[in-house]
């Protein structure tokens, strides 16, 4: 759970796990759940655990590990049916209890600050509101949004198990050096 890295393409990928990141979640916005088991086969041989976002009928089909489900997005009953790693997101920490009495494995928190890579994203919750969420529930948390190398560390001091990035997927090395520091 330390480093989630949110990628579109299996270059990226393989980067990322030599770099250190542990989890590698498929986000492909918009397309066919065709599409994403079609780009996704290569993602099974990486090495790191694989998660699919927003597409359970997808994750099934190409063998993941697991899906992240959007706050939106239905098909967590199915997931936990198929045996699947449920990852919810959540920006509160209602939400985020919710998540965890729906059964999820981990909860996305955020964003912890203002990110371009998800347009219709919540106002960021900062440290401080990251560090409550992570006190409200028992299953671990991610932290996500707006999270590079200079800022990993702070989510871990606040409580988070890992962090999840987007924009900074290229640069794991320096982020799996942040995140074990700070444990």
């Amino acid at each position: 759970m330390k480093l989630h890295v949110l990628v579109e393409d299996v270059e990226t990928a393989r980067a990322a796990v030599a770099g250190g990141a542990t989890v590698v979640q498929l986000r492909l916005k918009g397309a066919s759940t065709e599409d994403v088991v079609a780009r996704g086969a290569p993602f099974r041989e990486l090495g790191a655990t694989f998660v699919v976002n927003d597409d359970v009928e997808a994750a099934v089909r190409l063998g993941a590990d697991g899906v992240h489900l959007g706050r939106g997005d239905s098909g967590a009953e199915r997931a936990l049916d198929e045996g699947l790693l449920l990852g919810l997101s959540a920006a509160s920490v209602e939400e985020a209890q919710d998540a965890e009495r729906r059964g999820a494995a981990y909860v996305g928190a955020g964003p912890v600050w203002a990110t371009p890579s998800k347009e219709d994203a919540d106002p960021p919750t900062g440290l401080d509101g990251l560090r409550e969420i992570c006190a409200a529930v028992a299953v671990p948390v991610v932290a996500i949004g707006g999270i590079d190398a200079s800022n990993a560390a702070d989510c871990i001091r606040a409580g988070a198990a890992g962090v999840a990035v987007i924009r900074a997927a290229g640069d794991a090395a320096a982020l799996r050096a942040a995140i074990d520091a700070a444990l």
